[in-house]
């Protein structure tokens, strides 16, 4: 009798299935394709960084590039809405679509109140890979100096306090094989903007830094700039010539190593932050619960089809077709050794 009643449990757990968050909107077609070809690059990308890892003997950066492998590997559709399960990790595209979202719709109503806002960027002289942790954590250590030091004179009265938000990016130079660290920052107001850059180039002195690889300039777009700002950390296609600046290229060129070394000296660090000021509590601070549906379609991620397929119909969640040119840069342009 018990074993009867046990079998009977299990059915009505097979039939039910737990779901957190809001989930995804699948009227949004666009949305779903986007999300598609997201998880086709990543997934790509996870697995030469896992051959990379096996290959320096990494097992720590091998289990988190397997754990961004399998984000969204399989979700669940119910009532128009999608859910699955996200690694968190920032070099997953899928998960920094969605923190970038959630970063515009907490800061975008902020810094459109700003009276003059100035899109900057500050940056250091390129650097071999030996030398890229090291610099990027000088260059942390510099802001906060710099933060901090007028803060304290704007507490006496003497001095303007910094305001803004600013995140971490890292850029690589396939013909100088060399590394270019930089901070991207908006400010409330041009004056903010000039003295972060004067008292940038006074800390790193001509040695390190020049006038003329730091920018500054009103920003007429504030959502544009703060896209900017949040985006991720590291560009992942770098063209050989950087003169060319063509959106799709075959001359484009994957580089994992350079990657890698990026990620590695990342690690632990914030990359994106804002300074001089707070944000206001979010109006609901409760999370949202779980639901118990019973009425629901599972789907699973297929590499050859670039798309969730239904586990029971095969029908395919999105309609996304990989266009040919990212097709042929993910198979044939993936530069693993820097020679």
């Amino acid at each position: 009798m018990y074993t009867l009643a046990d079998n009977e449990t299990n059915k009505a757990r097979q039939n039910h299935v737990i779901v957190n968050g809001e989930g995804s909107d699948l009227r949004k077609t666009d949305a779903l394709q986007g999300r598609a070809k997201r998880k086709t690059i990543t997934q790509s990308m996870m697995l030469n960084l896992i051959d990379l890892a096996k290959e320096e003997d990494t097992p720590e950066l091998q289990k988190a590039f397997w754990n961004t492998y399998h984000c969204q590997q399989k979700i669940i559709t119910a009532e128009g809405k999608l859910y699955g399960k996200y690694c968190k990790n920032r070099f997953c595209s899928l998960c920094c679509s969605i923190r970038k979202t959630e970063i515009i719709n907490r800061y975008y109503p902020i810094i459109k109140q700003w009276e003059e806002p100035h899109f900057v960027t500050i940056t250091i002289k390129a650097v071999k890979e030996e030398k890229l942790k090291s610099r990027i954590d000088a260059m942390i250590r510099g802001f906060r100096r710099i933060n901090a030091k007028h803060r304290k004179r704007h507490q006496r009265g003497t001095g303007i306090k910094l305001v803004g938000v600013k995140s971490l990016e890292c850029n690589f130079n396939p013909k100088k094989k060399t590394y270019n660290p930089h901070l991207h920052i908006i400010t409330a107001n041009k004056e903010m903007a000039e003295v972060i850059i004067d008292d940038w180039l006074k800390l790193c002195t001509p040695e390190f830094a020049n006038r003329k690889g730091q920018k500054i300039e009103k920003t007429f777009d504030v959502e544009k700039n703060l896209i900017e700002v949040i985006k991720y950390g590291t560009k992942i296609f770098t063209e050989p010539d950087l003169k060319k600046r063509a959106k799709e290229t075959t001359t484009a060129q994957i580089y994992i190593k350079a990657l890698n070394n990026i990620l590695v000296a990342m690690k632990g660090k914030r990359i994106f932050e804002r300074f001089g000021f707070d944000i206001p509590k979010e109006q609901t601070t409760k999370k949202i619960p779980a639901k118990l549906l019973s009425s629901f379609n599972e789907w699973q991620y297929n590499s050859k089809s670039c798309d969730w397929e239904n586990i029971k119909t095969g029908e395919l969640l999105t309609g996304f077709i990989i266009p040919s040119h990212l097709q042929a840069l993910l198979e044939n342009n993936v530069n693993s050794d820097l020679k």
